[in-house]
């Protein structure tokens, strides 16, 4: 019969037709709620969201580090004592920012505190050592230059750039700052003393920066105030790299008080050179 110009067939009755299946035993289906119900989704603004990231069998050739690191560095990844030679061994020693290197500035400017290797013993850093030495050679290339050249036009002499003033500054200061920390910190470990090299680079490197400023104070025209600004920056530095390395000395026995000696000594001296071939001028 038609009812809506549909025909009303009896499935039980048609011969041939395939007998309806029980609900028993059936096993409902139900599909995940796949979130397509709007396009775009919500949320998202030109990034993967959280809730939309790719399987975990999914190729990660190119959201994985190079070299398989998860650091999150381009860079591949040495090991053993090759990862020394790699820029990325010595990244975290210029991790510092402009508080932590003004402070350890200042903390250089007060060297009967004592304190600087304390604040500095687990993060030293040798983004400040290098600037420091850095500056100075600029500022003794170019203080002794302009000094030189006004005592020479005051004379009416002829006057001619030297430049060994740069390389002779790059040498004493880069090398003071590499060579001193490295011989020191021998020694300590020959006494079994308690002391770390980049710690020492640290410490030497800052102990210099009261220097800048007796160099700028140099342009003074008078011997005996340059003798007084010198000897007043080397007692400063010398102060500053003994008191700090006083503590970790201590432990090396009763020779601990010629290391100490020798340490002050030696920074006066460095004082007393920079005196005679910076701070003085020749015409």
């Amino acid at each position: 019969m038609m009812s809506g110009g549909y025909t009303s067939i009896d499935n039980q009755k048609v011969s041939g037709s395939v007998p309806a299946v029980s609900d028993s035993g059936r096993v409902p289906v139900q599909f995940a709620d796949s979130g397509l119900q709007t396009f775009p989704p919500s949320g998202v603004q030109g990034k993967i969201s959280g809730g939309t990231l790719p399987p975990s069998d999914a190729d990660d050739s190119f959201s994985r580090p190079a070299g398989g690191s998860s650091s999150g560095s381009d860079e591949p990844q040495a090991s053993g004592w090759l990862h020394k030679f790699t820029v990325a061994a010595y990244k975290p020693y210029f991790d510092v920012d402009t508080t932590d290197v003004l402070d350890r500035l200042k903390e250089s400017l007060y060297p009967f505190r004592g304190t600087f290797t304390e604040k500095t013993a687990t993060n030293p850093d040798l983004y400040g050592p290098f600037w420091i030495c850095t500056t100075l050679i600029f500022v003794a290339a170019s203080i002794g230059t302009f000094v030189t050249y006004v005592a020479h036009k005051l004379r009416d002499k002829e006057w001619n750039y030297d430049i060994n003033l740069v390389t002779w500054s790059a040498g004493v200061f880069y090398g003071y700052v590499t060579v001193v920390p490295l011989v020191l910190y021998v020694i300590l470990k020959y006494f079994s003393a308690p002391s770390g090299l980049v710690q020492l680079f640290c410490l030497y490197g800052y102990s210099l920066f009261i220097f800048i400023p007796a160099l700028c104070l140099s342009v003074v025209p008078l011997e005996i105030f340059r003798w007084i600004i010198a000897a007043v920056a080397g007692f400063m530095s010398a102060t500053f790299v003994a008191l700090n390395l006083k503590a970790h000395i201590t432990s090396a026995g009763e020779r601990w008080v010629l290391i100490v000696a020798g340490i002050f000594l030696l920074q006066l001296g460095l004082a007393v050179v920079l005196k005679l071939y910076l701070f003085t001028v020749s015409v």
